[in-house]
Formats: structure tokens, C-alpha cells, sequence
């Protein structure tokens, strides 16, 4: 049985390596779980989702390789949260323990202490001698240097556990900043976004498209129906965009009403009508105002659409979306650009 396992593992591993090498796939612990699970072929979501990003990209991007890893590789519950679960128990448990036992400390210092107290009553009174009371002193000091050791353990207890629960404060920031999704809309983020498009840029693929859109006049939805139906609207539009992200597309919510997809492998012309589709389904996206009963059906957005041009930046890039996604707003919104 495990000859076997090393065996099939050993494929696994001449088959993995391979393709991460050709897709440039760095050789984390994570990314190589993730095709490690994929050439061995015993998961046909995880598979059928790999061989559909593959054929649609030219690279496995980071961003995507992580999002395949926690959706078909980690077990349902999230392991971030287990393992700092985990801590947590354990910090608790130590605490727990220190507690009982200083108490159990406590009370027999307690019953010792009494009976000491006791006895110094009775020297002058049954006249004990001078080794009885040094005998009694002796007890005395060994009791408070007991109680002294058993109360300074407990207080490094205390602040061994202050400093682990710091750390796991930290690192719970840490994680959330991280965080690939945005909580409202549930897209991925800028973070995600920034790391996604650099990888895009660092393997030098042809045919990558931008999508920038921008809901329009979304700041009078917060003015007149508030901000809790503006969030309704961020909502449905970051549902509608996660919707169409397939074949390798992917959609972000980028700052505010503002929204950007990646489409690889696909022009300027295919882009555009992606776009053009998109926008069409906005407007036909309609809420209702939980307040008063009315629908909100004029949700509409601009956008830009730009192809990567050689050696262009970041930030040149998306600059160039950004000016025809302004000029549409200009020409009087609910359109895309360049024509």
C-alpha cells in the first residue's frame, strides 16, 4: 500500500512540475497541492476548472491558482479559521489550567498561613522555645515563597498569553487586509486586482483586454434613497459583472462604484462587445426600495475599454481605460468607449 502511494505520488510529481515550470507557477506548498490534486485526477470540478482557465490564459496567475486552491483543494471550513480557532482553544486551556491550579495554591496557602498565625498565638503564651519559633519563622518563609512562586508563574501565564494573543490579532489583520474578495459585492479586490495584473504584465501575454466601468450618478442612489439601497446597487451590479467571469475572465470591484474585468486572450473589438453586453444588463437590473416600496430600475454605468500595448505599465494602462471611461460620462454616460 505505501509502495503504491509512493509510486502515484512520484507520477503525480513528474507530471506537476512540468506544467507549473510551463505556466510559471511558483513552487509554493499551495500551488503545488493545487496540480499535484490536478494531474493525479481525482477531483473532476477541480480539473474541469483548471482545464478551462488553461485553455483561456496563457499563465496561471497567482490570484487564480489561489482561488482554485481554496475552493477545490482546502476543506469546506476555512483552515485561517480553524488553526486560529485552535490557538485560541489552547490559550484558553493553558489560562484555564493556571487558574485552577493558582486557586488550588491559593487555598492551601491559606489553611497553612491560619495554622501559622495560630501558633504565634501560642509562643507567649505556652512559652515556646527559641528553636520552636525559629522552626515556626522557617515555616512561614517557605510558605511566602511558595505562594511568591505559584502568583509569578500565574503572571507569566498572563503575559505569555497577552503576547500570543497579540500576535493572533496580528496576523487576523494581516489576513484581512490580504483578503482576496471584497466583503460587499463579493468580486475580488484591488489587492487581488493589482497582483492579478502584474502577473499578466511579468509574462508578457498578448491579447489582454481591460474593462473599466463606473456606475453612473451612483452618489444620487446614497443622497436620495441612502446608503444602505446604494449598497443594494454596488450588490447587483458586482453579481451581474461575477456572472459573465468565465473562459478566464475575471471581475473586481477597483474603489467605490467603480469596477474593472481582465479578459486574456481576447481583442480590443471582442472586448468591446463584451462591454457593450455588460452594460445592457445593467440596465436591466431593477431593485426595490424596502423602505417605500418603489423600484429603482435606472442603474446605469460607463465604461472604457483598452488592450495591453508592449511594454506598457500599470499604470499607463489602466490611465487609458480611465480616459475613455471619462469621456463616455462626458458624451453623456450609459455607453462604452472607444466606439
Amino acid at each position: 500500500m505505501t509502495k503504491d502511494l509512493i509510486i502515484e505520488s512520484a507520477k503525480n510529481l513528474k507530471k506537476a512540475l512540468p506544467l507549473m515550470m510551463n505556466y510559471s507557477v511558483p513552487t509554493t506548498p499551495s500551488n503545488y497541492a493545487l496540480w499535484y490534486h490536478y494531474v493525479a485526477e481525482n477531483n473532476t470540478e477541480l480539473k474541469e476548472s483548471m482545464d478551462k482557465l488553461l485553455s483561456s490564459c496563457e499563465i496561471c496567475s497567482p490570484i487564480q491558482a489561489e482561488s482554485l486552491y481554496r475552493e477545490h483543494v482546502l476543506p469546506l471550513a476555512e483552515r485561517e479559521t480553524w488553526e486560529l480557532r485552535n490557538s485560541i482553544d489552547k490559550i484558553m486551556l493553558q489560562l484555564d489550567k493556571s487558574i485552577i491550579d493558582t486557586h488550588t495554591d491559593t487555598n492551601q496557602f491559606q489553611q497553612s498561613f491560619e495554622k501559622t498565625f495560630a501558633n504565634i498565638s501560642k509562643v507567649e503564651e505556652e512559652g515556646w522555645t527559641v528553636e520552636e519559633v525559629v522552626g515556626l519563622l522557617k515555616s512561614l518563609e517557605k510558605d511566602a515563597k511558595m505562594m511568591r512562586n505559584a502568583t509569578s508563574f500565574f503572571g507569566n501565564s498572563l503575559a505569555l498569553a497577552k503576547g500570543e494573543i497579540d500576535s493572533l490579532k496580528a496576523q487576523l489583520e494581516e489576513s484581512r487586509n490580504a483578503a482576496m474578495y471584497d466583503s460587499l459585492t463579493g468580486l475580488l479586490n484591488r489587492h487581488a486586482f493589482d497582483t492579478e495584473l502584474s502577473a499578466y504584465l511579468k509574462a508578457d501575454t498578448k491579447g489582454l483586454c481591460l474593462i473599466l466601468c463606473d456606475i453612473d450618478h451612483f452618489k444620487s442612489f446614497n443622497d436620495t434613497w441612502g446608503h444602505l439601497l446604494g449598497d443594494q446597487v454596488l450588490k447587483a451590479v458586482g453579481r451581474k459583472i461575477n456572472e459573465n467571469m468565465r473562459d478566464g475572465k475575471t471581475g473586481y470591484r477597483f474603489g467605490g462604484e467603480e469596477f474593472v474585468m481582465l479578459l486574456p486572450k481576447t481583442n480590443i473589438r471582442i472586448a468591446r462587445q463584451f462591454a457593450e453586453t455588460t452594460r445592457k444588463q445593467f440596465e436591466k437590473l431593477s431593485l426595490k426600495d424596502k423602505r417605500t416600496g418603489q423600484l429603482i430600475n435606472n442603474i446605469t454605468a460607463s465604461f472604457g475599454v483598452v488592450e495591453i500595448q508592449p511594454n506598457e505599465t500599470i499604470t499607463e494602462l489602466i490611465a487609458r481605460a480611465d480616459e475613455y471611461m471619462y469621456k463616455a460620462k462626458q458624451l453623456g454616460r450609459n455607453r462604452v468607449l472607444p466606439i
